[in-house]
């Protein structure tokens, strides 16, 4: 009897034990992790991709619904992609959302999703395949095509509109008579910012049809064009710094949009520069600048078709030489390869170049400049520096910095200008007039033996515009000699 009590007392031990263990398993823990627990959105919307583990039912709250959307919201165990579209952010604030995804047996996990604010639309509204047709140079094969080039200044770029600053409108005529002078590019400065509404950026129809209209002009007679963003108010190039860097980039993105979709199904004969003279000076502004080019090959990019093969142009700080040497170290990511170029522009010394109206703080005007060009009669007006060694020097350094690195340079701006209709006329102006001839062949010669592209500043005094008559053909017989 003992050994039978004492077996079925052990058999129930074994029993109670058993139904403990399988008590036990039938009851599961929740489990549940998110992959990451903060999103942040761009202000042009975008998608995020999140996973959801978890071995029991969840679902997942989102008080965001107008603006974030979810590609699923409940699910139950194992792992599940989760993906998350925010449309663009136009409020002018940033906004943020906490999404709780809930499983339960207070199972919590919890995602913080905020976005940027943009100042304006979107105006990417029809992007295009790529389209490489027309497109195959490279930028250096580009480059080599550019002859002497002109810039028709002070019209598309005249705050006010395209005659506001005394110059006619652009004709095709105009655009045949710089070619007979033997250029075969042309800079085509602009303005955008006073033909957009203020509230929303968008750049008026009626001005973006004119532009493109020059453009054409320039493409039919083979010539190659290069439209910029000018100084236009100086809303950029004013605007180098970290204060002013959101709104910026905000209307940087919102004009390149309208522009490369305008200027969308031009061959490689159109090439875009990012901006004109930005004012930096440091490695802090330098840094602000790049974000603005980033920005500007990021636009014209995303609208497609042959802009995403098209050559464009960024701008050193201050488009000088020795600071773009010294801080243009780095060039925007471009997903085209071999598609950049880099501008600099060229006035120097600028109390010989430019028509100053007196003597500065900072300097004296020049009259006279080069070898075998200083005067005997006026000699407190010869240049003391800029002078041909100097040219020399700056035009190396582009050319070891870029060029040699197969990054060409374009001198987009660049002249010396006569004083003989100027208030302050040199006593000794036929040397005076030979020094500016000297300067214009010089400069442009060793702009070319180095490989920089100059394009001549006129603003209608060397071509006139209504008549398309030669006004100073000394200028063009100069710079054309250079050019040989």
């Amino acid at each position: 009897m003992k050994t039978r009590s004492w077996c079925v007392f052990t058999g129930l031990i074994i029993l109670a034990v058993m139904s403990a263990y399988c008590s036990k398993k039938s009851v599961i823990t929740p489990e549940l992790s998110v992959s990451l627990s903060e999103i942040t959105f761009q202000a042009n919307g975008g998608t995020s991709d999140v996973t959801i583990t978890s071995n029991v039912q969840w679902n997942i709250s989102n008080p965001a619904s107008s603006w974030l959307q979810l590609s699923q919201t409940s699910g139950n165990g194992s792992k599940v992609p989760i993906r998350l579209t925010a449309t663009a952010n136009t409020t002018g604030a940033t906004r943020s959302a906490v999404l709780e995804v809930n499983a339960g047996n207070s199972q919590v996990r919890r995602i913080n999703i905020s976005q940027a604010s943009s100042l304006y639309p979107g105006y990417n509204v029809s992007p295009a395949p790529a389209d490489a047709t027309g497109m195959g140079s490279t930028a250096v094969q580009l480059a080599a095509k550019f002859k002497l080039g002109w810039n028709i200044g002070n019209t598309l770029d005249a705050i006010g509109g395209e005659t506001a600053w005394g110059n006619p409108l652009i004709t095709e005529s105009y655009i045949q008579s710089v070619k007979q002078q033997g250029f075969n590019a042309i800079r085509l400065p602009c303005s955008w910012d006073k033909h957009s509404d203020k509230a929303t950026a968008k750049i008026q129809d009626a001005w973006l049809s004119r532009v493109k209209q020059v453009v054409q002009y320039c493409v039919n007679n083979d010539m190659y064009v290069l439209l910029n963003i000018h100084w236009d108010g100086g809303w950029l190039e004013n605007n180098i710094n970290s204060q002013k860097k959101d709104s910026v980039n905000a209307k940087q993105q919102a004009f390149w949009e309208q522009i490369a979709t305008t200027m969308r199904d031009f061959d490689e004969h159109l090439i875009f520069g990012s901006a004109n003279e930005p004012a930096a000076d440091n490695a802090d502004q330098m840094a602000v600048l790049s974000s603005y080019h980033q920005t500007f090959v990021n636009a014209v990019r995303s609208t497609g078709g042959r802009n995403s093969y098209r050559v464009l142009v960024v701008q050193g700080p201050s488009t000088n030489i020795e600071k773009t040497n010294d801080l243009m170290n780095v060039l925007p990511t471009d997903p085209v390869k071999d598609r950049m170029m880099v501008e600099v522009h060229y006035y120097s010394p600028s109390q010989f170049c430019l028509l100053m109206d007196g003597d500065a703080s900072w300097g004296k005007m020049f009259y006279y400049w080069g070898a075998g060009h200083h005067s005997t009669i006026e000699p407190d007006r010869n240049a003391t520096w800029g002078e041909e060694s100097d040219v020399n020097s700056s035009m190396a350094r582009m050319k070891t910095k870029f060029i040699d690195k197969q990054i060409p340079v374009i001198m987009g701006e660049y002249g010396a200008y006569r004083r003989d209709n100027s208030k302050y006329v040199p006593k000794d102006l036929a040397t005076h007039n030979d020094a500016v001839d000297y300067w214009l062949t010089y400069v442009t010669k060793q702009a070319i033996a180095n490989g920089l592209k100059p394009f001549y500043w006129d603003t209608g005094g060397a071509l006139d515009r209504r008549n398309n008559t030669v006004l100073d053909k000394r200028t063009i017989d100069a710079i054309v000699a250079g050019g040989k």
